[in-house]
């Protein structure tokens, strides 16, 4: 397939108009829509803004390739676009850059579309093809000479050299959405490598997986390891070896930089028995990401039994209040998601030894799932359970350190024997004599505390979890509020689902606001926000916060401002009015089981119409 397939005549801008990096991305995003190759702008551009603060897509020497890979996108495309004068894209060589590449890429994309993205990527990385390009005066120009480089690249073979002689480095690249970035640096690193007389391997971890894979014996014979990557890749192959950890920008920047340290070894040895490193090229990540980082890995991995056992558990509830004779079909769906038999019977468990194992790696998962398990059966719940995590997979990192300077000979017994046996019993027995009792009680205190609280205070708290929800719409504060509803939950009983009400409540509100909001002041919005924001009222009634957050990333101040609001006096009202949704997940579709449904839906309404009225109307015409 010809790049000038996805890079036509009609997706070009010769003479962009914008000066500033947002314009330039709204400007490209507006030929996008105008050609019909997305049908979601706000979705897009979102997911455009999402990698750019991961990075800035500018790579330097004039050159800019903002991306995104979603289910907004019809069909492949690249939007090619020139600046004259340049502009500032915050440029990762603090230069203006004059020639952009706007990839968009269908969730679906085939793999004939990802090789022809990456062949595309690889282009840019030769000085003289960009300079032709910065002259090219037409749009037939530029087909042209995409066309014949395209045509003698595809005429090189690419082999790797096999002197003997000569240094011999491997590298691993890879970005967050593994399109562009990926195969720059793969190119940036074979051409100078090429130069210096160095016989480089380099793997690709793209969208369509990993490809050109490092074998083990390539490993063993390189000098040193390059793993310029933005998101992670398998490391415990590299276990022995000098790797150099860097972002894929520096592959793209700084190859024979990385080359030359590869082959000097200037890198620490990897252990794969040791967590992988949270330092990239000096740069250390805060101590309050790395707790984050390990307790939404924990999280993660605990929600798909919150909801698929929460919703089963709904289910036999409903079906126990009005359908009584359909016993055998309630003691199943009880079975299968309840706390005794079921998937909520896991969800301490899992959160514990997901912590543990994104701290220590794989020898912190089992003695974290058993101190979890300790922590659910002793009455020590949630807290009880994020602390046996931490604990666990401290614990284990303990171990390796302790363990370190074991003979060569011996390494084998380390996953096998010492990390199992001496992770759990020092996990298992600390848990057990010293922090299970401790929360316990604390856990009954907070528990009794919270089932006699008064109106007024159980109000506060259920403003406080509403607001909560829509904050950040599924980032850490939204998480925090759900965790502390379902630890109340799970803890104490269907008698307290009140803050599952408030939490529910006040996570359905962000979507349905939007959703009214584009209906009303159908004038303040595009045709394809209004399309976006009819969607939202299938996703709010879902209780999925998430379908707002395309609004929020374009306009936070006003979307997030009447949001948290709304869903604020939601969480409050029900608690003023006694609510209860014996329920963790499902929005409308377990509505039935409230105490008070209607009550709730007026609640969950008049949250919805004073964040969406507020919106429309602060919310500028366009």
């Amino acid at each position: 397939m010809k790049i000038t397939d996805i890079l036509s005549q009609e997706t070009m801008i010769l003479s962009l108009k914008a000066t500033s990096k947002e314009a330039a991305i709204d400007e490209m995003i507006a030929k996008l829509a105008d050609e019909g190759k997305i049908n979601d702008v706000s979705l897009f551009k979102s997911e455009i803004m999402k990698r750019e603060q991961e990075s800035s897509t500018g790579i330097g020497d004039g050159i800019a390739m903002p991306h995104a890979k979603t289910k907004a996108v019809n069909t492949p495309t690249v939007v090619f676009a020139k600046s004259e004068a340049g502009l500032d894209y915050d440029s990762l060589d603090g230069q203006p850059a004059h020639l952009f590449f706007m990839i968009a890429a269908t969730d679906g994309a085939n793999q004939t579309h990802l090789e022809t993205l990456a062949a595309l990527s690889r282009l840019l990385i030769h000085p003289d093809f960009v300079a032709k390009l910065r002259n090219a005066k037409t749009t037939q120009e530029v087909v042209d000479l995409f066309d014949q480089e395209q045509g003698a690249a595809e005429a090189e073979q690419d082999v790797t050299s096999q002197n003997n002689e000569a240094p011999f480095v491997v590298a691993v690249t890879a970005c967050p959405t593994g399109i562009a970035h990926t195969y720059m640096a793969e190119d940036a690193l074979k051409n100078k490598a090429k130069e210096m007389g160095v016989d480089i391997r380099v793997e690709t971890n793209g969208s369509d997986g990993a490809k050109n894979k490092l074998t083990a014996d390539e490993i063993e014979r390189a000098s040193g390891v390059i793993v310029a990557a933005d998101k992670k890749v398998e490391m415990a192959r590299f276990d022995g070896k000098h790797v150099l950890e860097t972002p894929v920008s520096d592959g793209i920047r700084k190859p024979e930089e990385l080359i030359n340290k590869a082959i000097a070894q200037e890198a620490p040895v990897y252990h794969s028995g040791e967590k992988d490193s949270d330092a990239s090229d000096g740069k250390r990540v805060s101590i309050g990401s790395r707790i984050y980082k390990d307790l939404m890995n924990g999280i993660s991995h605990m929600l798909p039994f919150v909801v698929g056992g929460g919703i089963l558990l709904a289910f036999s509830f409903l079906l126990e209040q009005y359908f009584p004779q359909a016993k055998t079909l309630t003691d199943m769906l009880g079975a299968i998601s309840g706390g005794q038999t079921g998937a909520f019977m896991f969800l301490i468990p899992i959160l514990s030894g997901f912590i543990a194992m994104s701290i220590a790696d794989r020898p912190g998962l089992m003695p974290g799932m058993v101190g979890g398990l300790l922590a659910a059966t002793s009455n020590a719940g949630f807290l009880g359970g994020l602390l046996a995590g931490f604990l666990a997979g401290y614990v284990v990192l303990g171990l390796k350190i302790l363990f370190s300077k074991m003979p060569k000979t011996l390494e084998g017994l380390k996953p096998i024997l010492i990390y199992p046996v001496l992770g759990l019993l020092i996990t298992g027995g600390l848990m057990y004599l010293i922090f299970d009792p401790i929360f316990a009680n604390i856990n009954t205190f907070l528990v009794d505390q919270l089932q006699s609280l008064g109106t007024a205070n159980a109000v506060i708290l259920g403003t406080v979890l509403g607001g909560m929800m829509a904050i950040d719409m599924g980032g850490p504060f939204n998480k925090a509020a759900y965790t502390f509803a379902i630890g109340v939950f799970t803890t104490t009983g269907n008698t307290d689902g009140a803050f599952m009400a408030a939490v529910m409540a006040g996570g359905m509100v962000p979507p349905l606001a939007i959703a009214m909001a584009t209906s009303i002041f159908k004038k303040k919005f595009t045709p394809d926000e209004r399309q976006a924001g009819l969607t939202n009222y299938v996703l709010g009634l879902s209780f999925i916060t998430e379908g707002a957050i395309p609004f929020a990333a374009a306009d936070p101040l006003r979307v997030i401002t009447s949001c948290v609001l709304g869903s604020a006096i939601a969480g409050g009202l029900t608690q003023f009015w006694h609510i209860n949704v014996p329920a963790p997940h499902g929005g409308i579709f377990v509505v039935g089981l409230a105490n008070h449904a209607i009550l709730f839906l007026l609640a969950i309404l008049i949250g919805t119409v004073i964040s969406g009225l507020l919106y429309g109307f602060w919310k500028k015409e366009i």
